[in-house]
């Protein structure tokens, strides 16, 4: 039986930029927003099944990250989005690849540093 995928939850410094990066710039509506206990702030995002949780303690501990994981996020066009990135202040780190002519893509950091891969999917003629 395969199990649904619920989320991806994502310890954040800030969460107004946090929410700036994913809701404003990638367009993930805020499903729900909590704070389950004094200094503590939960926010998931996104409009289907499978969310993004943020989660933001204030006092907490450094927020860190491994270097090879990703997550991916379609996009209409890479270049159409670049000027987009351009007003967040969001640099591209790799791309954009082309690894066959139906998908191109570029990866980005969040305001944390977990990488983000941005993907056009490009349609057969």
């Amino acid at each position: 039986m395969e199990m649904p995928f619920c989320w991806t939850t994502i310890h954040v410094t800030d969460m107004e930029r946090s929410l700036r990066f994913y809701r404003d710039l990638l367009g993930l509506p805020v499903d729900r927003r909590m704070q389950p206990e004094p200094g503590m702030e939960i926010a998931f995002l996104g409009s289907g099944a499978t969310k993004v949780e943020l989660i933001h303690r204030p006092e907490g501990a450094e927020v860190t990250f491994g270097q090879d994981i990703s997550m991916g996020f379609t996009v209409p066009s890479i270049d159409s989005f670049a000027t987009q990135l351009a007003e967040y202040a969001v640099s591209v780190e790799t791309g954009p690849i082309q690894p066959n002519p139906y998908v191109k893509f570029i990866y980005v950091r969040d305001p944390d540093g977990v990488k983000i891969q941005l993907v056009e999917q490009i349609p057969p003629d």
